[in-house]
């Protein structure tokens, strides 16, 4: 599936996710620029509730 433009910061891929004894391997995919603006419009709206 195609991750550009999900508000997400990242997106675990569960088909790569890996468990062996008490080790796990998470892999994730992200779009540091997509993630890093929602999380921006979230900090701008938490700021301005607080004004």
């Amino acid at each position: 599936a195609d991750i550009v433009t999900w508000p997400a910061s990242c997106t675990i891929d569960a088909g790569c996710t890996l468990a062996n004894g008490n080790q796990v391997k998470v892999v994730g995919w992200y779009d540091n620029e997509w993630g890093y603006s929602n999380r921006l419009v979230d900090l701008t709206v938490l700021v301005g509730s607080k004004l």
